[in-house]
């Protein structure tokens, strides 16, 4: 049976360079990097030169950069200690972001009881700015907003330049999830207005288990896990030195190849929705996912014309036809409730019918889309 993978968005097939490059770390450099013996200093090294490897594709500081567990952690770290130890007493953000951060408000609202704000949405699911300035204007305490740069379901790109300005003018902190952009866009973080990012090694086909939050300098952001002194006191626990020697591999292939592989992603990413066009009448795009200027490139998300009944199981059929793809964020598998963020911006008429999401990656190819085409369509016109 063939098998296409479609569901880059919520994992990557690591590379070969980087599995080679973690294998031999965890072969010859076992050390622990806080041991003061040379097997320790030599893990110490590996450490502190991912971290400036990391810190020079973003243009910041390395002692900027916190080597996390992932994007969820990095995403507590900042909205925790924002409101813990930053004096944060309000947060703004939307009902489309990643439950990594809407639980972890809900968390600090029952905890802290700071207020919370969800910004509007457009029809499309793209934040109304106009909202967001009116947001920040209507009270004197001190705000976070958190909104994502590109969305994980639908793809849509915030303009991080203009919300950052925004908070700055505001005098605002702002957090912003880039668990799907780094490693696909290139970003000057030193020149971008944002307080706090989160990133995953394993969305631009890195280890999972291992990332980073850039942090600004001086925030005064605290630790969320306390121990020891690791990380310059930011995140304690012995750093896993394979992993992170993983994420630098990853980063750097993603950096030295994105203008090419960018290129040819867009393209398998047109050629998909003009096979859908043309082979299933009635489909729909969500979000901006079919306009290339605001949406990434790596992601489609579409609305399929299938009755409810039928929509049960579309994705069983696919499955067995050996197509993976996803109905929403891989974090809410085993649930039976809709996407979120769909139901934050879609008509009822348009929630009934089924959407899946389809992410594509360097290890795709136009075969893969004929054939998945193929597979919806046969099952559509049963």
């Amino acid at each position: 049976m063939r098998k296409v993978y479609l569901d880059s968005a919520a994992t990557t097939q690591m590379r070969e360079e980087v599995i080679d490059k973690m294998a031999q770390v965890m072969r010859e450099n076992y050390g622990n990097p806080s041991s003061t013996h040379s097997y320790g200093r030599s893990s110490k090294s590996l450490v502190e030169n991912a971290r400036k490897t990391v810190a020079g594709y973003l243009n910041v500081s390395a002692s900027e950069i916190v080597f996390t567990s992932g994007g969820t952690e990095a995403d507590n770290l900042a909205l925790n200690s924002a409101v813990r130890d930053l004096g944060v007493r309000r947060i703004i953000t939307s009902k489309i972001e990643h439950h990594a951060v809407l639980y972890t408000v809900d968390q600090l609202k029952a905890c802290f009881d700071i207020a919370v704000d969800y910004v509007k949405l457009d029809n499309c699911g793209n934040v109304d700015i106009s909202d967001l300035e009116q947001l920040l204007s209507s009270s004197e305490e001190k705000t976070l907003v958190s909104l994502m740069h590109v969305n994980n379901e639908v793809g849509n790109i915030l303009n991080i330049e203009t919300v950052g300005k925004l908070c700055k003018s505001k005098n605002a902190l702002f957090h912003c999830d880039t668990v799907q952009s780094i490693g696909h866009f290139k970003m000057d973080l030193s020149n971008l207005p944002v307080d706090f990012t989160a990133v995953s090694a394993h969305k631009f086909h890195g280890p999972k288990g291992v990332g980073f939050a850039f942090v600004r300098k001086n925030s005064g952001l605290k630790p969320l896990i306390f121990g020891g002194e690791q990380e310059r006191g930011h995140r304690a626990g012995t750093e896993s030195v394979h992993n992170i020697v993983g994420l630098e591999e990853a980063l750097k292939l993603a950096h030295e190849t994105m203008d090419e592989e960018r290129a040819y992603i867009s393209s398998l990413k047109k050629y998909f929705i003009e096979k859908l066009e043309t082979e299933i009448p009635g489909v729909k795009f969500n979000g901006n996912c079919k306009d290339f200027e605001s949406s990434t490139y790596t992601l489609i998300n579409v609305c399929l014309p299938v009755s409810p009944e039928k929509a049960l199981m579309l994705l069983f059929q696919l499955d067995l036809k050996g197509i993976a793809c996803s109905k929403g964020s891989a974090c809410q598998s085993g649930s039976d409730k809709g996407s979120h963020v769909l139901s934050a911006f879609l008509s009822e008429e348009d929630m009934k019918k089924p959407s899946l999401r389809f992410s594509l990656s360097r290890f795709n190819s136009t075969e893969d889309i004929d054939y998945t085409v193929e597979v919806l369509k046969e099952f559509i016109e049963k």
